[in-house]
């Protein structure tokens, strides 16, 4: 699906939040190619940092460790051109494929629970979306990172379907790993990133809810489309009677 690029729109921000493994990160990325808008992949830094800490075996409760850390991480997207997606690197290296695995994913939503790590990443992607014109999606994007977003989209899915797509995921990058386990983890996740002290999930005010448990992935994108589309109309409308 590609949208009319006469059509007469403002560029926005459309902050797209929600849980772990509803479709989030594969709709934002299909909704900004449909826009021409950037990508930013706010879970995949978070998965970074944590691949990082990992590998350098940084316990989580060294305060002094941690922000060394955080200063020694520089995180960057750059397009592949043959897969055609924004990949994530980590100090100039291609982790994508590392970040996605059942072994960052245990950690991630304790890392991304610490204060100084949620600030860190936030002042990052504020930066990222200064120009305007993207798609972010992440767990507080329209609630702390862009609280002004023009559009906010909080998705959320069955929790057994979660684990199904998670499954299949997995399975398809080689990784084999039981259904029980991947359960928990995700219940393991949302309890965390609802209940952490630093910028918890949870649905914008403003926000408008897209159950995805029974949407393909190109019926999430065509919907989330038509929402930026009025977005910015009415953004268009407003600047016109300024």
């Amino acid at each position: 699906m590609v949208v009319d690029k006469t059509y007469p729109f403002n560029r926005i921000i459309i902050a797209i939040d929600g849980y772990s493994s509803c479709g989030k990160s594969t709709t934002a990325r299909q909704v900004a190619a449909a826009l021409n808008y950037s990508y930013i992949d706010t879970g995949a830094m978070y998965r970074a940092v944590t691949l990082y800490l990992l590998q350098n075996r940084i316990e989580l409760n060294d305060t002094a460790a941690m922000q060394n850390a955080l200063h020694a991480i520089r995180i960057e997207f750059n397009f592949n051109p043959i897969s055609r997606c924004n990949e994530t690197y980590l100090n100039g290296l291609n982790v994508e494929r590392e970040i996605r695995t059942q072994y960052v994913a245990n950690s991630v939503s304790e890392v991304s629970a610490i204060p100084e790590v949620r600030r860190a990443m936030v002042a990052q992607q504020q930066l990222m979306g200064h120009k305007r014109g993207v798609v972010m999606d992440g767990r507080d994007i329209g609630t702390h990172v862009f609280p002004k977003a023009e559009l906010k989209i909080f998705m959320s899915a069955d929790p057994l379907i979660r684990a199904q797509r998670r499954q299949l995921e997995l399975r398809e990058k080689g990784e084999c790993v039981e259904l029980s386990e991947i359960v928990e983890n995700i219940k393991k996740r949302d309890h965390n990133d609802t209940t952490r002290t630093e910028s918890p999930l949870r649905r914008a005010d403003d926000a408008q809810l897209l159950d995805t448990s029974f949407m393909a992935i190109h019926e999430q994108v065509a919907w989330v489309v038509e929402q930026a589309k009025i977005a910015m109309m009415k953004l268009t409308h407003t600047t016109s009677m300024a």
